[in-house]
């Protein structure tokens, strides 16, 4: 009989049990997740086993008791009551709702989003840019990014829409971030030059190596392109300096050999390389069902291990997925929602609609509005009620709902929740990561050193 998988361990000991208290062991010792709040505790032998007994016990009063004797017993850090009115502090602007690759996955049904293919007017992107920095006050910090389809269809637009962000965000004493995705096929020495010179955040979608990207992104004819992105990338990652430039891998079925890909891209030199769950397609295929997102756990944690390999020998491995990770562990970060989509980020489309996020473009699930008349804030007043994890199931009895918040609102809506095990495998697999780490290399997390 073979030994349970790594996944399957993750996925028992990730259970939910109790909606307050996560356990978990590391060779450093017994470790208290209290849910409100998302914050860790190391305990000793005696309180992880009476914790444990209630906690398998459904006791729930028993384990209010218990946080209040350890004195870790808080008011709720999240209330019921939703986000009122944020203001819009990042925008995602479909430049080019048209795409030169076929990939069957595609969320913007490659690359129209189900409508005629056309370039978004400057008109517009100005005028997106004017509401994204006009009512922001000295000091903040904004984000404008550009998206598709392939955004360089309209690579004029992008040019002359930083130009107006980068003008007013000066003149208003703003932190402007900018950023773009794509596919990598039209990138050019000059794109590198002007991305380098603005400091953009450059994510570049890559399935996987040749011959797996090449039968995942292949150009609407029928030809690879893993070849001419590589050759269009290669001037951006000798130039990257202000730029920074990310691989983004969306996994299948047919592309989980995620340790080959992220080693291969880390030599590359990418500054970063994350992966990401194909969980909700416009088709239907390509989908993860629970035995791939079994065999992707495995995957995630074969990189996991290699990332904390890497560094305790103090050597660099880009792997986004845990940097992200520890970093939202140790801030002990606790959301009703899973990102600001809806929020304080709104995606615009090449028409002028607004929507939710850039998945939401063209889906009158997620419309909220216009350029022309602003926010709808009725609709987002109900967006952002009933997308509260509080108002999600299974999410209310769950201990990991305040660090995953009820998951991506667009595959929720499109598909449900077939990824829950593999989440909470994930943030199982994390946290025991982060109780290694934090006594392997506390200076990672600003930490002092550990006694002994």
């Amino acid at each position: 009989m073979h030994a349970p998988s790594e996944a399957r361990r993750l996925f028992s000991l990730s259970t939910p049990q109790a909606p307050s208290v996560h356990l978990f062991q590391t060779e450093q010792g017994r470790h208290l997740l209290v849910v409100n709040g998302s914050r860790l505790f190391d305990v000793d032998a005696e309180v992880f086993e009476a914790l444990e007994r209630a906690r398998l016990a459904r006791d729930e009063a028993s384990l209010q008791r218990q946080l209040e004797a350890l004195g870790v017993s808080e008011a709720p850090f999240i209330d019921d009551q939703p986000v009122e009115s944020p203001p819009v502090r990042a925008l995602s602007l479909a430049v080019a709702q048209k795409c030169n690759l076929g990939c069957t996955y595609c969320y913007a049904q490659q690359g129209d989003f189900g409508g005629p293919a056309r370039n978004m007017p400057l008109s517009t992107a100005l005028e997106a840019v004017d509401l994204l920095l006009s009512d922001v006050g000295r000091g903040e910090r904004v984000n404008l990014s550009f998206l598709g389809g392939e955004p360089l269809f309209n690579r004029s637009v992008i040019r002359a829409a930083t130009q107006r962000a980068q003008e007013q965000a000066r003149a208003r004493g703003v932190s402007l971030t900018l950023s773009l995705t794509t596919n990598g096929t039209l990138l050019n020495a000059e794109d590198a030059d002007f991305l380098e010179e603005h400091g953009f955040a450059v994510t570049v979608s890559l399935d996987g190596l040749q011959e797996t990207h090449d039968r995942l992104r292949a150009f609407k004819g029928g030809q690879g392109s893993f070849a001419r992105v590589m050759e269009n990338v290669a001037p951006l990652l000798s130039r990257q300096r202000r730029m920074q430039v990310s691989a983004r891998v969306t996994v299948t079925p047919r592309n989980l050999a995620l340790r080959e890909t992220l080693d291969a891209f880390v030599d590359m030199g990418f500054h970063s390389v994350g992966f990401s769950p194909m969980l909700s397609s416009p088709t239907g295929r390509d989908e993860l069902g629970h035995a791939e997102l079994e065999v992707m756990l495995e995957q995630m944690v074969d990189c996991g291990r290699e990332f904390e390999r890497r560094l305790i020998a103090d050597q660099r491995y880009p792997f986004s997925n845990m940097v992200n990770a520890m970093r939202e562990i140790h801030k002990g970060t606790h959301r009703p929602y899973p990102c600001g989509a809806g929020a304080g980020y709104l995606g615009v489309s090449a028409s002028g609609e607004l929507a939710a996020c850039h998945r939401f473009v063209g889906d009158e699930e997620g419309a909220m509005g216009d350029l022309a008349t602003g926010v709808d804030r009725a609709r987002q007043a109900r967006w952002l009620t009933e997308r509260h994890v509080h108002r999600q199931e299974p999410c209310r009895s769950c201990w990991a709902r305040y660090m995953c918040s009820g998951g991506c609102h667009h595959e929720v809506i499109q598909r449900g929740r077939p990824a829950c095990d593999y989440i909470r495998g994930w943030l199982h697999y994390c946290l025991e990561a982060y109780g290694r780490l934090s006594h392997a290399r506390p200076d990672y997390f600003g930490l002092a050193p550990t006694a002994g």
